[in-house]
């Protein structure tokens, strides 16, 4: 297996090199058709890395990618699963390109929120509605004396 390069992108300008004895691999029996060989092909890849221990990433990284990917953790390991494919080399390569495009949007900074204004038809809206209610709730009240 060799290491895992990741493209570059926002977050990681010169890309990543995760080096192959960081990830693991685990292969079991797919579900679904798959004729004669159905029973006796580990075909399914179970790709896992170590956020917390890999060299890849420098400090703010690995804050950064553990804090975005933390619903998709296990502890600090990140792990894929691949069974698309009947081969198990199709669902290898998909596990490692599913697993470097989840770093890469990862370490990614967050687009900064610009500020806007409501428009002027929202507010007159807005405005139009609460006066709507408030007709609404006044026909709610306890009849006057006159």
């Amino acid at each position: 297996m060799d290491d895992l390069l990741v493209p570059p992108g926002p977050g990681a300008p010169k890309g990543l090199r995760i080096p192959a004895a960081e990830l693991s691999e685990q292969f079991s029996r797919a579900s679904g058709p798959g004729g004669q060989g159905v029973n006796t092909t580990d075909s399914r890849v179970q790709l896992s890395l170590d956020l917390a221990n890999t060299t890849a990433l420098d400090e703010e990284q690995r804050l950064r990618a553990l804090k975005e990917l933390a619903s998709k953790l296990s502890g600090t390991v990140l792990s894929i699963d691949a069974s698309e494919f009947r081969s198990q080399r199709q669902n290898r390569a998909a596990a490692r390109e599913r697993l470097a495009g989840l770093l890469r949007e990862a370490l990614a900074p967050p687009i900064p929120r610009r500020p806007t204004r409501p428009t002027k038809g929202s507010q007159r809206r807005r405005i139009e509605a609460k006066r709507r209610r408030s007709e609404t709730k006044s026909f709610r009240r306890r009849p006057g004396t006159d």
